[in-house]
């Protein structure tokens, strides 16, 4: 039956226990698939209804079968078994090989909400760096992309099925203001300095579904001085302001890289807010770590900001001023 570019299709499932089990308490498995989707899905008897356009039936009916199927060979579904249907299914499909891409010339992350595409040549080089090592450091001014884009990079890997979680991380260094003057427990005065995080992670995946992810810890925004005694494996983890990690903190998170992980360190060694005398780990990585293969530097200037115009101005006449030693 056809509505305009709206479709019905009907999936018979032979086992009304499992369909049960398929659905979900109160249908919340149905809930999630329709949300992701956009379908509507209605349960009539062991039949299940979906109305909607057909790409998007397409790839809720592929998910349903297999969490059916899955069912039939005695393992449950929950919610995570349904994210990682949605990512190792369709989506991985859609996107394909992201190198074979990047090797026909042109560069772009594909995410939940947009495709994103750098700008300049060191931002292109760095996002290929980002899909071809296990361990990148983006070096350069405000307003450059390294952040933005290494976590672009990190939700395209999630989605994908590359990685189980996001790890997002900063130093808790205060920039000439003292955190905690701020009102609140400590999530509350660490949060407003993990903004630029929350920020970016906002622009790739939907509201809801961001929410819920943290809320089940699939991403984790969290200080620096949490990431001790933890070894972070098929995680996607970036270290943003890594200039304010001292070379004992920066030494810490490093080797906090585990099996199947990816690890971003991004950082503007113009921007120190370090005490005066202790010395930016961010340096040290780069004194120590050049030579290691899969290890990867990308440096960029105020040539790469692509924020106001304005802001590249502002760059360049304070390393001006640097380079006059005023």
């Amino acid at each position: 039956m056809t509505t305009g570019t709206l479709t019905e299709a009907i999936l018979e499932f032979p086992d009304n226990r499992l369909l049960i089990d398929l659905c979900g308490e109160f249908d919340r498995n149905l809930t999630d698939i329709e949300a992701r989707t956009g379908v509507q899905i209605l349960r009539r008897g062991n039949q299940l209804a979906l109305h909607g356009p057909a790409e998007a039936q397409d790839a809720a009916q592929a998910v349903l079968s297999a969490l059916y199927q899955r069912l039939e060979q005695g393992r449950p579904v929950g919610r995570a078994d349904i994210d990682r249907e949605f990512r190792l299914g369709a989506e991985e499909i859609d996107t394909g090989d992201q190198l074979e891409m990047f090797a026909g010339g042109k560069v772009e992350i594909k995410t939940r909400k947009k495709l994103v595409e750098p700008r300049t040549d060191a931002q292109k080089a760095y996002v290929r760096e980002l899909f071809q090592n296990e361990l990148c450091f983006g070096i350069g001014p405000a307003g450059t992309g390294k952040t933005y884009l290494a976590v672009a990079a990190g939700v395209n890997m999630f989605i994908t099925g590359q990685v189980d979680k996001i790890i997002l991380s900063r130093p808790a260094v205060e920039a000439g203001e003292k955190l905690g003057y701020l009102p609140g427990d400590m999530k509350d005065k660490v949060d407003p300095y993990m903004q630029p995080l929350y920020d970016a992670l906002n622009d790739f995946l939907p509201g809801k579904q961001l929410a819920r992810m943290m809320e089940e810890k699939v991403i984790e925004i969290a200080p620096l001085a949490f990431m001790r005694g933890r070894t972070l494996a098929n995680a996607f983890v970036v270290l943003d302001e890594a200039q304010n990690a001292t070379s004992m903190q920066m030494k810490m998170f490093l080797t906090r890289l585990g099996e199947g992980s990816r690890m971003v360190i991004t950082g503007d060694r113009t921007q120190v807010d370090l005490p005066r005398g202790v010395a930016s780990g961010l340096a040290d990585a780069e004194r120590l770590l050049t030579s290691i293969p899969r290890i990867s530097f990308s440096y960029f200037t105020s040539a790469d900001v692509v924020r106001h115009p304005l802001v590249a101005r502002i760059i360049e006449a304070y390393e001006k001023d640097a380079e006059r030693g005023v």
